[in-house]
């Protein structure tokens, strides 16, 4: 913290006399919407910290392509945020400041969390965050490895677990098995006890079988929708023609959970706006429901939520071996415009992070 500098005081609201120290931290800013653009290094005012916040400072985050398709502007109509903002959507760090009304963590304590999606900003050094979306650090971790599960695990575990209601000897196809979700997924899965099979390519077969894949597609060689058949659920991850061909694999009343579109009417009244947005989600989701209706099948789509108490389930299976990261790469936080183009290759294995502290 020796390192921030002071910018200004300001008087508290409504505490006449009462002054606070407005600090500078760095970080990395989406000024404008735009496809492969690159983020602006520079100095942002520390977030202020709400009497269920608490203030992280920022020692590792995780980069998505959910960071992507943010920052490309893809997701500007249904979660508007205004440019200049901070990017960033997992986050591992150290409690330094907490509000008057939390009682669940204390200065000093190790975190992490995927915060709020409105309020994201983990490419920073410092993040606050609502103490219900918080949870702590898997002792079994460092703090990169920490970083690379919130946004994952919470997707996985919200497909698998709540959606899916996953439940041994059935069967699921997780696409992309080597990628962020995937590995998760897959993982998660195995322990749930379904039979699992998922996408990949041949130079990452060994990696998917290590943790725990039963039968690996080779995507460049066969055809995934003519090998599987009667499986109960599809995990997609991938484009709208391979949603589609996802149907195929799916018995009569299997359920197809896709986190890259296209959005549902359920979605809207997530975000509490079905008036608004329902309609326009239900045109774009129109083709798949009907395709899927016509087949018996339940189309979901998925953007995870925050959620503390879920990332306690999924530290348990960390902190006993039953879950194990897996890491790409690791760059420094001045390269974080480095990771994103990293992960925008779409070749990463597992997750990519940036060291912030």
């Amino acid at each position: 913290m020796d390192e921030r500098l002071t910018v200004r005081r300001q008087t508290l609201p409504g505490t006449a006399g009462s002054t606070w120290e407005r600090q500078v931290m760095k970080a990395f800013i989406v000024d404008r919407y735009g496809r492969g653009g690159t983020l602006r290094a520079d100095e942002m005012p520390e977030p202020e910290v709400g009497e269920h916040d608490v203030l992280v400072q920022v020692h590792a985050a995780g980069v998505n392509p959910l960071d992507s398709r943010i920052r490309n502007g893809e997701y500007k109509l249904i979660l508007p945020y205004r440019p200049p903002f901070i990017l960033g959507n997992d986050v591992a760090g150290v409690v330094v400041r907490v509000g008057a009304r939390v009682r669940t963590f204390a200065p000093g304590d190790e975190v992490y969390a995927r915060p709020d999606k409105d309020r994201i900003g983990t490419f920073a050094e410092f993040i606050a965050v609502n103490e219900d979306d918080l949870a702590p650090k898997p002792q079994r971790l460092t703090m990169e490895e920490t970083a690379a599960i919130p946004l994952v695990g919470l997707t996985a575990w919200q497909a698998l677990v709540e959606i899916a209601e996953l439940r041994k000897g059935q069967k699921v196809l997780i696409h992309a098995g080597a990628g962020g979700v995937g590995t998760f997924a897959i993982q998660l899965a195995k322990h749930l006890g379904a039979d699992v099979a998922t996408t990949t390519s041949a130079a990452n077969i060994d990696l998917v079988r290590r943790l725990g894949a039963d039968v690996v597609i080779d995507y460049r060689a066969d055809d995934f929708e003519t090998v599987l058949h009667d499986y109960d659920v599809v995990l997609n991850s991938l484009d709208n023609e391979t949603l589609k061909k996802s149907l195929r694999v799916l018995k009569p009343g299997g359920k197809l959970i896709s986190i890259s579109g296209p959005p549902d009417p359920a979605f809207a009244r997530e975000l509490g706006k079905p008036w608004t947005l329902g309609p326009l989600m239900r045109v774009l989701s129109h083709r798949i429901r009907k395709a899927a209706k016509r087949r018996q099948i339940t189309y979901s789509f998925l953007f995870m939520r925050a959620s503390g108490d879920q990332l306690r389930e999924i530290t348990s299976l960390i902190d006993t071996g039953i879950i194990k990261p897996v890491m790409d790469r690791v760059f420094p936080f001045e390269s974080t415009n480095e990771a994103m183009a990293y992960v925008d290759k779409g070749r990463a294995k597992g997750k990519v992070v940036v060291k912030v502290k």
